[in-house]
């Protein structure tokens, strides 16, 4: 007995070591090739949505499907370029031609600089010195000292080609290439220029802050007004508007870029401004060390806004907080705008109903908006006036039925405190929604909002942006009203 059970006894045992081979084997293979880069599904699909979000008008361009799905996020800082990074980046539409070039100074590392670099996953930036001259005409940029061309379009929206492709490319070229004669200087500068573009999506107001003037301003203040825009795309209605903001950044008029006969020449220029996050400044990396309460300072400045803190006691002389409603006109209205006014009165506010648009005059906007102790409003650009709002104050950005708390964090919660703005969500329940009365309500749109989003950005935003109105429940807005005025200092 002893004798047969004993050969048993070890194959039973070559079995189970090798099953447990096997498992090992598979979760090597398991772990090496089938997991998800981001970990659970949903994850995928808001590192997806992030790279599409976007603030749209009816003067914007639609969207498109495809494109760049890369995470948005801070890289290296701005002083020391990641060439690396200008490689591997899917989205970049920046080019290089030509042999190795010659590289211009170096970083604090002691390494090579090259001419052009991504500062983020969004910005490209280039600067040079020497002999340099710009001909806007021809898009071209002539540069002492270097040995190749690069290409580049100075707009902080790299991750999305469908903005950059309203943007003009510029041409760095080498001063004095054969074939190639540069042309003579017709005015000659002592301080460094700045090129900057306003194509893209600007005109919409939030991406007016978050691609072209928080960047420009982590990117120039620390000349302290000795530096020379140079705008590409410039509309004039978008100058005169921001002109204000422009003056506490430079000494001298905005130059039309593309459209000057003139041949500009500086000692210095350096092309496209630098993005940290989105409607946001890191200090860490910014020059100076500065912040977005720096930003929100030279915006005081700019636009004469005398008043620095929110209060319960308000500001206008009548004891009572501001309540500033945000109204719109087309998508995510407010259905019942009247009665929320009259409870919100009653609930001790003074309240001013207003709908800013790309017509407003913004230094009278601002003034509003900074007279305020709490603003609400419906997802969208008009929140961006947030920027004016005076320290301590609240914001309450009601977020449509739809799952769309990722796109509301992102573009508001997140940069309001850094703004020294109290943040309040004022989540829409489906019964507040006009989609209840426009599907029926087994429809997918009303019992599974996450499936649309795997649809892609535009069956979401047709879905919960384009189609949805609210009418806010008058209990829950009283009662998030109270929350927002004890929060007042």
């Amino acid at each position: 007995m002893r004798s047969r059970q004993e050969p048993r006894r070890v194959s039973n045992g070559v079995i189970i070591g090798a099953m447990l081979l096997s498992l090992c084997v598979l979760s090597i293979v398991k772990a090496r090739y089938c997991a998800t880069p981001f970990g659970k599904a949903e994850d995928q699909l808001q590192e997806q949505m992030n790279a599409s979000i976007r603030m749209e008008t009816d003067e914007s361009p639609a969207r498109t499907p495809g494109g760049d799905n890369s995470k948005e996020e801070e890289d290296e800082p701005e002083e020391v370029p990641s060439t690396a990074l200008a490689v591997t980046t899917p989205a970049a539409v920046s080019t290089t031609t030509g042999g190795k070039g010659r590289k211009a100074g170096k970083d604090r590392k002691g390494k090579a600089k090259p001419t052009c670099y991504m500062t983020s996953k969004r910005s490209e930036r280039c600067d040079a010195s020497g002999d340099i001259r710009v001909d806007g005409n021809r898009s071209t940029i002539y540069v002492s000292g270097i040995d190749r061309e690069w290409r580049t379009k100075p707009y902080a929206r790299y991750h999305d080609p469908v903005a950059m492709a309203h943007v003009r490319e510029y041409t760095l070229k080498p001063l004095g290439a054969a074939g190639d004669a540069a042309p003579a200087c017709t005015k000659n500068h002592s301080v460094p220029g700045f090129m900057f573009s306003n194509g893209g999506f600007s005109g919409n107001l939030y991406h007016d802050y978050t691609d072209v003037l928080v960047p420009l301003f982590i990117s120039t203040h620390q000349f302290k007004g000795r530096v020379k825009f140079l705008l590409s795309g410039m509309k004039p209605w978008w100058v005169a508007k921001f002109t204000p903001f422009f003056q506490q950044l430079t000494r001298y008029d905005v130059i039309d870029v593309d459209n000057d006969q003139e041949v500009h020449c500086f000692p210095r220029i350096l092309i496209g401004a630098t993005f940290h996050k989105d409607m946001g400044v890191d200090p860490r990396r910014s020059p100076g060390h500065v912040s977005v309460v720096d930003f929100k300072r030279a915006l005081r400045r700019a636009f004469g806004l005398e008043r620095e803190a929110a209060s319960r006691g308000g500001a206008t002389g009548t004891g009572k907080p501001r309540l500033l409603i945000i109204s719109r006109r087309g998508s995510r209205r407010f259905l019942n705008e009247r009665e929320m006014a009259r409870v919100a009165a009653e609930a001790g506010f003074e309240v001013r109903v207003a709908e800013p648009d790309q017509h407003t005059d913004m230094a009278t906007f601002a003034k509003l908006v900074n007279s305020a102790d709490v603003m609400i409003g419906v997802h969208g650009a008009g929140l961006t006036n947030m920027v004016f709002l005076p320290r301590g104050a609240v914001l309450i950005q009601v977020v449509p039925f739809g799952g769309l708390e990722w796109l509301t964090s992102v573009t508001f919660k997140d940069p309001a405190g850094d703004m020294e703005v109290n943040y309040m969500d004022y989540n829409v329940k489906l019964e507040e929604s006009s989609l209840i009365d426009q599907y029926p309500k087994n429809h997918q749109v009303l019992t599974d909002p996450y499936a649309v989003h795997k649809q892609g950005w535009d069956a979401l935003k047709t879905a919960y942006l384009d189609k949805q109105n609210i009418r806010v429940d008058l209990d829950r807005f009283k009662a998030t009203l109270q929350e927002a005025m004890s929060r007042l200092p």
